[in-house]
């Protein structure tokens, strides 16, 4: 599992609907984090778990001081996030990403479910996209502040 995590003064999903072209708001929020979320082959439901709360807790927000030393829910903010699938996207060989490495769509959507339960657990106001759809991201990054979380940088 991989996420980007983007410390955002608001940010918003819009699902493309593909048959007729008409855009539809899927999610929008406020100052806290966009987070875009990609599952690989051989994840299992405890990565998004780890992450999650990896997520929660990260200290990315700053302080009277300046300092980044508090966490989303210290803050108040919101969590909009996003699948893509794209995050494991493999450029080493060609100019074409590969995407074999991606969890196929029927298991990856239980997963995106599962996280996003996890997130909306923690009592925090909880956006996403629309797993499988075109959409279109609009994210006013904040700093700018952006972190890359994978299954190792979550065992802490």
């Amino acid at each position: 599992m991989k996420v980007v995590v983007q410390r955002v003064r608001r940010g918003a999903v819009t699902v493309i609907d593909p048959h007729s072209g008409v855009a539809r708001v899927a999610g929008e929020i406020g100052p806290g984090l966009v987070i875009l979320v990609g599952f690989r082959l051989g994840d299992q439901i405890e990565a998004a778990a780890k992450i999650a709360k990896k997520v929660l807790e990260l200290r990315i927000f700053e302080d009277e001081a300046g300092k980044m030393n508090r966490s989303v829910a210290e803050v108040g903010g919101a969590i909009l996030a996003v699948s893509q699938f794209t995050l494991y996207g493999d450029t080493r060989r060609g100019r074409r990403p590969s995407f074999t490495l991606a969890l196929p769509p029927a298991e990856a959507e239980p997963m995106y479910r599962r996280f996003l339960q996890l997130l909306a657990g923690s009592g925090l106001t909880v956006a996403s996209g629309e797993f499988g759809a075109k959409m279109e991201v609009e994210i006013i990054n904040d700093g700018p502040v952006t972190i890359l979380l994978d299954d190792d940088s979550a065992q802490s």
